[in-house]
C-alpha cells in the first residue's frame, strides 16, 4: 500500500481549520520567485540538514567504531572520544535533523517564507563549524561559542516566525530548543572546566528534552500520517491531559537530570519514569491500526514511538535497582526512538517535499529493519559479548543511514519533480 498525496502533514499540523491544500498554495506563491534562482540545496531547510545529518550519522559512528576497535589511535577530539560521541550524536546528528524539519515545517505552520538561500547556507555553516571544532580539538575559546551558537540561532529563527503570527500553540517548540541550548551550554561548561559530571548532566538532560520534542511532534504527525496512509475517515481525538503528562514528565526528568539528581539510582524517580513511559504507550495504543504493517512509512514510525515508551520504563527499572546500568535504556532512547523516528521522518518528509509520491524505495524497508535490530542488539547487550554487539549495532546503523543517503541524496540535491519551489 502506498500514499498518493503529497506530504502535507507539516502544514496540517497546525492549520486543521484551513486544511493542507490552501496552506500549500499560500506558501508556495510567496516563495516561488524567491527560491527559483537558488541552488536546490538551499531552497528549504530540510535539504541541507537532512543531507548533512545523515552523512554525519555515518561518519560519526564509523569514527566511534574505529576508536573502540583500536583501528583509530592517533585522533583525539575535544574532551576525549567518549565525551565527543555522547555530545555529537545528539547535538551534531540529531539536532541537524531537528533543525531541518522545523525550518521546513515552520514555513508551513505560519504561511510565511522560511529560511532559504544565503541565510540558510550560513546556518548550515555554523552547524558544520561546530562539528569541526569538536573533531579537531579546537581551543575552548573557539569551541564554546561556535558550538553553542547553532541551537540559539535555530531557536531564534523559528521563534521569530512563530511570534510574528502569535501561534501560541507552537510556543513550546522554540522553548524546547532554548532548553536544549542551555543543556548544551552546561555540557560545554563542563568541558571547559574539566567537570565530567556537568558534561553528562547536560547531554542526558538534552536527551530527555529530545524525548519531549519527539513526543510533541510524533504525537501530532503519527496519527495524521496513519489516517492518511490508511485512508481512514477519522483520527483519534487527542487527550490533552495525556499528551501534557507525557511531555511534562519528560521535561521534569530533563530538569532533574540537569541538576544531577537523576544520574544516580533514586527509587522515587522511578515513579516519574513510569508515568512518562505509560502515558507514551497509551498514546501509541490509541493510534494503532493493524493496517500499518503494510506501509513501511507507518510501521517504522509506530515502532520508533514504542521505543520512546520503553526507554523511560527501562530507566525506572534502573532506578529500582532491577537492571545494572542505565546505558541500556538510554540506548533504547537514542538508537531506537531517536534514530528510528529520525530515519522514518526524513524518509517520508524528503519524498513529500520534493514532490514525489509517498512510496519509499524498497531498500528503505531494510533500512528501517536494520535500525531497529541495531537498537535491539545494543539494548540486549550482555557481558562478555559486548564488543561483538557494539560492532553489530554500529554496522546496522551504518547500513540504515547509508541506504538513506544512497537513495535520497539525489532528491535533496535536485529540484522538486513537480516543478514547485522548495
Amino acid at each position: 500500500m502506498k500514499e498518493k498525496r503529497p506530504d502535507t502533514a507539516t502544514l496540517d499540523f497546525y492549520h486543521p481549520e484551513t486544511g493542507p491544500d490552501s496552506c500549500i498554495v499560500a506558501v508556495m506563491m510567496k516563495i516561488t520567485e524567491r527560491t527559483d534562482s537558488m541552488l536546490p540545496l538551499w531552497r528549504l531547510g530540510f535539504r541541507p540538514f537532512f543531507l548533512a545529518g545523515a552523512a554525519f550519522a555515518v561518519i560519526a559512528i564509523s569514527l566511534w567504531l574505529g576508536v573502540l576497535s583500536g583501528i583509530i589511535t592517533g585522533w583525539q577530539p575535544a574532551g576525549g572520544a567518549l565525551a565527543w560521541h555522547r555530545h555529537e550524536m545528539l547535538f551534531g546528528f540529531a539536532m541537524a535533523i531537528v533543525a531541518g524539519f522545523l525550518l521546513t515545517a515552520v514555513q508551513n505552520w505560519t504561511a510565511t517564507p522560511g529560511l532559504a538561500g544565503r541565510p540558510l547556507a550560513g546556518l548550515a555553516l555554523v552547524w558544520l563549524a561546530g562539528r569541526l571544532v569538536w573533531l579537531l580539538d579546537a581551543q575552548l575559546w573557539l569551541l564554546v561559542p561556535v558550538d553553542g551558537a547553532f541551537l540559539l540561532l535555530t531557536a531564534a529563527v523559528i521563534g521569530r516566525q512563530i511570534w510574528q503570527v502569535k501561534q501560541v500553540r507552537n510556543y513550546p517548540v522554540p522553548g524546547l530548543l532554548l532548553l536544549m541550548a542551555a543543556a548544551n551550554l552546561l555540557t560545554l561548561a563542563g568541558l571547559a572546566s574539566g567537570n565530567d559530571a556537568w558534561q553528562r548532566q547536560g547531554v542526558h538532560a538534552a536527551l530527555w528534552l529530545m524525548a519531549a520534542l519527539m513526543g510533541l511532534i510524533g504525537g501530532r504527525v503519527i496519527p495524521f500520517f496513519t489516517q492518511r496512509g490508511l485512508m481512514r475517515s477519522y483520527q483519534p481525538t487527542p487527550v490533552v491531559a495525556l499528551d501534557r503528562t507525557a511531555m511534562g514528565s519528560a521535561v521534569l526528568v530533563a530538569l532533574l537530570t540537569a541538576s544531577g539528581l537523576s544520574l544516580t539510582a533514586t527509587p522515587w524517580l522511578a515513579i516519574v519514569f513510569v508515568v512518562m513511559g505509560t502515558s507514551t504507550a497509551i498514546r501509541l495504543a490509541r493510534w494503532y491500526d493493524k493496517g500499518i504493517w503494510g506501509v513501511p512509512l507507518l510501521w517504522s514510525l509506530h515502532i520508533a514511538f514504542a521505543w520512546l515508551a520503553l526507554a523511560p520504563l527501562g530507566m525506572a527499572l534502573w532506578h529500582l535497582d532491577i537492571i545494572a546500568t542505565p546505558s541500556l535504556p538510554l540506548h533504547a532512547l537514542t538508537i531506537g526512538a531517536m534514530g528510528g523516528l529520525i530515519l522514518a521522518m526524513i524518509a517520508r518528509v524528503t519524498l513529500g517535499h520534493t514532490g514525489r509520491p509517498l512510496q519509499p524505495p524498497a531498500a528503505m524497508s531494510w533500512a528501517f529493519v536494520a535500525l531497529n535490530v541495531s537498537a535491539l542488539s545494543r539494548v540486549l547487550a550482555l557481558p562478555g559479548v559486548s564488543s561483538h554487539i557494539l560492532w553489530l549495532s554500529g554496522a546496522l546503523w551504518l547500513i540504515a543511514f547509508g541506504l538513506y543517503l544512497a537513495y535520497y541524496a539525489r532528491m535533496l540535491l535536485t529540484p522538486r519533480v513537480d516543478g514547485m519551489s522548495g
